[in-house]
């Protein structure tokens, strides 16, 4: 078998998955719904399609919590290490790309038309991260209803090394995951008419707690600078 048409038989299959799930979280279609049912009676044919997926969300540029809406559907509550483990991972082609555009930009590499605004972003989040702690300002800024990619982006930036981002990462996206896993858990509900799981409170908890988090370094750094630690 032509190992690049099987890649490209579970990248087609992992995109229906996140797309079905989509659908079916937007009108609750059955045929959707049959699809998905489908690709999850084979447990291990669904992981290898979620995986695939993973790896091209970014380029996609679609949200990470699909993908634990999916493993909800395929493997239920027990899936939720799975899926977090994806979340993180797919943050993860992004971020190495803007950690190299950094390194090539502080290094002088790059030409100096626009010195300016790069390297005043570069230094603010720099500021940031040293004074909340890079696992503290990545998790907590994870937690605000942003696309997780500018998070990414933002931490490369920022200067956060790869294990601060990872644990931060995973510890912020967390309760996204737990929530993606619930929708994906109660699919089969919604399209029987149970109603919507997406609570927008628990969103504006998420971002409550993301903002006490961050609220005392972003005062010390951009508000107050003189009132930092040394």
């Amino acid at each position: 078998m032509n190992p690049r048409s099987t890649l490209g038989r579970y990248a087609a299959a992992g995109i229906a998955v996140t797309a079905l799930a989509a659908l079916a979280l937007a009108v609750s279609p059955e045929a959707a719904l049959s699809r998905l049912r489908w690709l999850a009676t084979d447990p291990l044919r669904f992981g290898a399609a979620v995986v695939a997926l993973a790896a091209l969300r970014p380029l996609l540029a679609w949200p990470t919590t699909l993908l634990a809406v999916a493993v909800g559907f395929g493997y239920g509550w027990v899936g939720t290490p799975y899926a977090l483990a994806l979340v993180v991972g797919t943050a993860l082609p992004p971020y190495a790309l803007a950690r190299a555009g950094r390194l090539r930009f502080r290094d002088g590499s790059e030409t100096d038309e626009e010195p300016g605004v790069a390297d005043r972003f570069c230094r603010a989040g720099e500021r940031f991260a040293a004074e909340s702690g890079s696992v503290r300002a990545v998790a907590g800024t994870r937690l605000l209803p942003l696309p997780s990619d500018a998070v990414t982006v933002g931490a490369a930036a920022a200067g956060v090394g790869t294990r601060p981002f990872l644990v931060g990462t995973a510890l912020g996206e967390l309760p996204w995951v737990l929530s993606g896993v619930a929708v994906g858990v109660s699919l089969d509900r919604l399209a029987a008419g149970g109603g919507s799981l997406v609570d927008p409170t628990v969103v504006l908890g998420m971002a409550a707690v993301g903002a006490l988090v961050l609220a005392g370094p972003l005062y010390r750094t951009f508000v107050r600078p003189d009132t930092a630690r040394a």
